[in-house]
């Protein structure tokens, strides 16, 4: 009797994930159309490539060497995000295995050369957030006006085929958990 009812349990647990599953791909779908067009895949691709890292090793590099003391321990809590994000984001992507959408679903096409072949979690959006929370935590007027290109980095990394919403969702939310963890504990 109990394994009729672990059965049902099993099988509305799968369709429900069924439907989350779908719903993803849907929206992958609706915001890679805007791959038809080589202006914004153009101005994406950019945005994109800030979040690769250089823009942030910048960042932090100018920050240790202009922005005084303040500047260092900013500059050397990014550092520890940078590190402690690494190892758990090629965890998680080789732990989880996600075949980016270019690969499972025929009618999205990548826009740009991938990094590495799984697409769960984005990590071009889990550092960023880290790095613009942690930097936020410290500069918050000027953090403000990272959270456009954060935005932009998840929309285009969705939208140039390389990521599920669900990638950029989880990396946001690791990204946010791990620079406030810094910020806080620091």
């Amino acid at each position: 009797m109990q394994s009729k009812y672990l059965l049902l349990d099993r099988a509305l647990r799968n369709a429900r994930r069924d439907v989350w599953v779908e719903r993803d791909l849907h929206w992958a779908q609706w915001l890679h159309r805007v791959a038809r067009y080589q202006t914004p895949v153009k101005a994406l691709v950019i945005i994109s490539k800030l979040g690769d890292g250089l823009f942030w090793y910048v960042l932090i590099a100018g920050l240790a060497l202009l922005g005084g003391t303040n500047g260092r321990d900013v500059a050397a809590q990014m550092s520890l995000t940078a590190l402690l994000n690494l190892p758990l984001y090629f965890w998680l992507k080789h732990s989880i295995g996600r075949p980016r959408p270019f690969v499972a679903c025929p009618d999205i096409r990548a826009c740009v050369r991938a990094l590495d072949k799984f697409s769960f979690p984005s990590g071009h959006t889990l550092h960023a957030v880290a790095f613009a929370v942690v930097f936020s935590w410290h500069f918050p007027l000027v953090g403000a006006a990272l959270v456009p290109l954060v935005l932009l980095i998840a929309l285009s990394r969705v939208a140039l085929g390389l990521h599920y919403p669900s990638d950029v969702a989880a990396g946001a939310l690791i990204g946010a958990s791990v620079g406030l963890g810094v910020a806080l504990l620091y």
